[in-house]
């Protein structure tokens, strides 16, 4: 018994790692997609990161799009920039997953071609288990929806254009 408390006072109070606290952090990154994290508590920092193929896997997507497009690569790029500058573009306001309904199942929010009000819901982005609504900043007709359902998406990233 004598020999337990020598061990615990061998150890500085800061120098003992919190396991728990570790795979905490290491769920969060499954969770939420992240592939690193840092915590810090006074002296003590604590970064966990995730490698393997996710980074390599997450540019994937953006890519395979591309080849569908008829008018060759500039005409995408040049798409692209037009709909970030557009009045009526609607931007991600966070990382995570976007959602075009509800719920699984039921219709879109909207279309191309629908009419909707400032303010309506137009999508959903799923961020750290949290359903977030996107709205419409301005009323108008849905002229373009550059995502699909249940595809990350980037902060900023425009996600439909309303003119």
């Amino acid at each position: 018994m004598a020999s337990a408390p020598k061990d615990k006072a061998a150890k500085p109070a800061g120098s003992r790692i919190d396991q728990q606290m570790i795979r905490d952090l290491a769920d969060l990154l499954n969770e939420t997609g992240l592939t690193e994290i840092e915590w810090n508590e006074g002296a003590l920092k604590v970064r966990v990161t995730k490698g393997g193929t996710v980074m390599a896997a997450a540019p994937m997507p953006a890519y395979a799009p591309a080849p569908a497009v008829s008018g060759g690569a500039a005409a995408p790029s040049a798409a692209a920039s037009d709909d970030a500058n557009h009045p009526g573009a609607v931007k991600s306001p966070m990382v995570g997953t976007v959602y075009v309904a509800p719920e699984p199942g039921a219709a879109a929010f909207v279309k191309v071609g629908d009419s909707v009000n400032a303010g309506q819901t137009v999508l959903i982005v799923e961020a750290m288990k949290t359903m977030n609504p996107i709205t419409a900043p301005k009323g108008g007709r849905v002229a373009r929806i550059l995502i699909e359902n249940q595809q990350p998406v980037e902060f900023g990233q425009v996600l439909l254009v309303i003119e």
